[in-house]
């Protein structure tokens, strides 16, 4: 009797990881690829950050590549701008969102506009990392939804991961790219947990044989939205925060008998108009979903783009789920403030369902 050697079942590569390893685990990979990435940002040294995200950094590379600044965002920026002229890839951290605000004359007049005004000759390959937007009840400064200030500036490529495996392969292409990214980190969702194959997201990384090998690669990464649920009936656009609110929407219009379309930004800045354009011309209507205020807002650019590229195809306007026209309010009020299922829901039904 011949007995045929069954071959080895294939390892099981998964892993669970919450949305804060991911991005820690990101940053640790760069850094073991790349001896120019350097993190600094005030307490991401041995405490690893006040969310964690360095967690271990420093012990691993050392004080002179993860190291605590002092308490002046003006001048983190300044250094990183510096530092990014002379060959370093800096990576810094803003602590909150609303700590940003002192480093923003430096973001705008410098990071920005470093490479126009050199003509292209002189690059700033650094990261902001932002934990921005709300949903942790934190009080007065340390929650805001900061997208917009950015996504004006022209010169920032402007980045939102609302899942673990973008948490990882976002960061990791940020760090890449030649040019300047602001990268928002929803607070809510640092402690999400997903079961993601952290060797296959890895695998595109590897097999760059250098970090510059791989810029062109992660500039193509860059810019692209993705359909996080199919549909038919209408389509939820979202990044960020927003998404999982968006997808918790879509899953309860679908008891009810209505199939919502999700789409993941992903990418502010560049815009994915293609992606998000092909999924409403199917649909027919549309709802854009944001923490932030939304007058001059992130959805408001999404909604002229949208009904300026699609207006044959829709059967109502396009509207939008926003934060209110306020100041960030106190933490026992922000469920009223965020855009929620509900919210979603009712505007969704004003899209003019006897017309179809």
């Amino acid at each position: 009797m011949t007995v045929t050697a069954q071959a080895p079942a294939p390892e099981d590569t998964r892993v669970s990881l919450t949305f804060a390893k991911a991005l820690n685990t990101a940053l640790a990979d760069e850094m073991a690829a790349d001896s120019t990435v350097v993190m600094f940002g005030e307490d991401v040294g041995p405490l690893g950050g006040v969310f964690r995200i360095t967690d271990g950094l420093t012990e691993r590379f050392g004080e002179e590549r993860c190291f605590d600044t002092p308490l002046a965002e003006s001048g983190i920026m300044g250094m990183a701008v510096g530092m990014a002229m002379n060959g370093i890839r800096p990576v810094v951290e803003m602590q909150f969102d609303a700590f940003a605000y002192p480093a923003f004359e430096q973001v705008v007049s410098h990071v920005a506009k470093m490479s126009n005004r050199t003509r292209g000759k002189v690059k700033l390959p650094l990261v902001i990392r932002i934990p921005y937007a709300g949903g942790i009840g934190g009080v007065e400064h340390h929650c805001d939804s900061s997208e917009s200030y950015y996504a004006h500036t022209p010169g920032l490529t402007v980045l939102a991961p609302a899942t673990v495996a973008d948490a990882y392969t976002m960061l990791r292409e940020a760090i890449r790219f030649p040019d300047p990214v602001v990268f928002l980190e929803p607070k809510k969702l640092y402690w999400t947990k997903e079961d993601v194959d952290l060797a296959a997201l890895r695998a595109p990384f590897e097999d760059s044989a250098h970090v510059e090998d791989s810029a062109a690669e992660a500039e193509a990464a860059i810019g692209r939205a993705v359909v996080a649920r199919e549909g038919t009936d209408a389509t939820l656009i979202a990044y960020g925060p927003s998404v999982s609110t968006a997808l918790s929407a879509a899953e309860a219009a679908a008891a009810e008998g209505r199939s919502l379309e999700v789409i993941d930004v992903r990418s502010i800045v560049p815009f994915d108009d293609e992606t998000v354009c092909a999924s409403v011309r199917k649909t027919g209507r549309a709802v854009v979903i944001s923490e932030a205020p939304g007058f001059a807002s992130v959805a408001s650019e999404i909604v002229a783009r949208v009904q300026e590229r699609c207006f044959h195809s829709l059967a109502a306007p396009v509207l939008r789920v926003t934060g209110f026209d306020i100041p960030y309010p106190a933490p026992k009020l922000e469920h009223f403030f965020l855009p929620g299922v509900d919210r979603i829901l009712d505007t969704v039904d004003e899209l003019q369902w006897e017309d179809k």
